[in-house]
């Protein structure tokens, strides 16, 4: 079984001496600098022009990846205080020997869930899976002889949540460890604690996708070990338990919030949708002064909030009663999918699903994207590619002028690709578009 007192390491790359909680500073707390460190990065950023559902939208209320991972950060926060409460009640040695606060653990998911989609590539999931196809479908297939599988995986199987573990934790450019964060903080955002390869799906929710790229496999070894996960074979472990929480937060705010984009863009009905809000918060709203809001903006935004908080308060009831099984590595389900809410929230995303993320204007915009991104990773690829032979052509070398190389790619084929693709995947939209145009002669 886990150890909070393990789990809640305040250890960061690169120490030489154990980080003791009673030794902190109060009001510079280790698990509150790992939230600064995340907003003040160039990738957190970034993430103002990139794709929430809808790409390239000029409509300045739909949200980008950078509010919704504020918004991801402040529901997280107080899942994590919430939960501390009960867990310091429950195991007071935390408090009373170590000096852990409830805000310790409101800190670590707050900051997890900052960074939780800093490694996703322009365009949203769809950039995801053109970044793959290109690697399995297009020219990129011709790499394959000279990767070893699970470097290849890595390709043809992109996934933003390792890109995301490789930007927190790469060293670069005389930087060591990336943005050092606390290895707790680095436990709660790894939602998927496995390799690539060997790809073996089950039912348990930490097995949906993976989280960790062949190259950072060591370091991220490294922190399990320190937080004490628990390994179950094949390269994978058990998740750490603020993950549960990382994930409810999301999960929250995508199923109201890409919702209530919908609503304001016109997609789907007003009257129709507060209906099926009204259903989540059915045992919590007050009626009385639901109906004295007259505008239906008004009423959209009461009904956000008391279903945000109708679904905290049940997230943690949930992680309270199956903590023991979470420690064990046991629970294998995401926490909302055991909740007395779940039919309202199915019905919620279902609709979401046909009016907003497969609506005509999502589509055509996320196949501009393919194009795009496919475009890009064939001209660099081949870039790089000449780069790392020592062939290089002058439009080659003009490329790599273009986006600000800092050296030639150098190291071995897999590590120069990876390269390759995380300065793609570094790109907002706006950016991708617009080396796109410059590549098609577009000035």
């Amino acid at each position: 079984m886990m150890q909070w007192e393990q789990l809640l390491s305040l250890r960061r790359q690169g120490d030489t001496n154990k980080r003791l909680r009673i030794e902190q500073d109060e009001t510079r707390l280790g698990f509150e600098v790992d939230y600064d460190r995340v907003i003040f990065s160039a990738a957190f950023r970034s993430l103002q022009d990139k794709t929430q559902v809808i790409p390239l939208s000029k409509t300045s209320f739909v949200h980008t990846r950078l509010t919704h991972s504020l918004e991801v950060s402040v529901v997280g926060r107080s899942l994590g205080r919430a939960v501390g409460q009960a867990l310091l009640e429950k195991h007071p040695q935390l408090r009373d020997v170590h000096g852990h606060q409830f805000n310790d653990f409101g800190s670590i998911v707050a900051a997890a869930s900052l960074a939780h989609d800093i490694g996703n590539p322009p365009f949203g999931h769809s950039g995801e899976k053109a970044i793959g196809d290109y690697f399995l479908n297009g020219k990129g297939a011709r790499f394959k002889e000279h990767l070893s599988a699970k470097e290849y995986q890595d390709l043809i199987d992109f996934e933003g949540n390792a890109n995301g573990f490789k930007i927190l934790t790469e060293s670069k450019n005389g930087v060591d460890g990336g943005l050092r964060l606390s290895y707790a903080t680095l436990g709660a955002f790894t939602k998927y604690p496995k390799e690539s390869l060997p790809k073996k799906p089950t039912s348990h929710i930490a097995d949906k996708k993976y989280g960790v790229f062949q190259a950072e496999v060591p370091f991220f070894t490294e922190v399990a070990n320190e937080l004490g996960l628990i390994r179950q074979g094949d390269g994978r472990y058990c998740r750490h338990p603020l993950t549960f929480l990382v994930e409810a937060a999301d999960d929250i705010c995508y199923t109201i919030i890409d919702f209530e984009d919908g609503i304001n863009l016109g997609w789907i009905e007003e009257e129709f949708a507060l209906e099926y809000l009204i259903k989540l918060v059915q045992d919590t709203i007050n009626k009385d002064k639901y109906n004295r809001l007259t505008q239906s903006k008004d009423r959209l935004a009461y009904l956000r909030s008391l279903a945000i908080s109708t679904l905290i308060t049940e997230a943690v009831s949930l992680f309270t009663l199956n903590e023991e099984s979470i420690l064990k590595g046991d629970f294998s389900n995401a926490l909302l999918d055991q909740s007395k809410y779940k039919a309202q929230i199915d019905d919620i995303i279902k609709i979401s699903v046909e009016k907003v993320y497969e609506s005509t204007e999502v589509v055509e915009k996320e196949i501009a994207g393919y194009h795009i991104l496919t475009t890009l990773l064939d001209s660099y690829t081949t870039a790089f590619e000449h780069a790392l032979l020592g062939n290089s052509t002058q439009y080659d070398q003009l490329l790599l002028k273009g986006i600000h190389a800092t050296r030639e790619p150098q190291g071995t084929l897999y590590e120069a690709l990876m390269e390759c693709c995380g300065m793609i995947a570094r790109l907002t939209d706006g950016n991708a578009l617009q080396l796109f145009q410059k590549i098609k002669g577009n000035l």
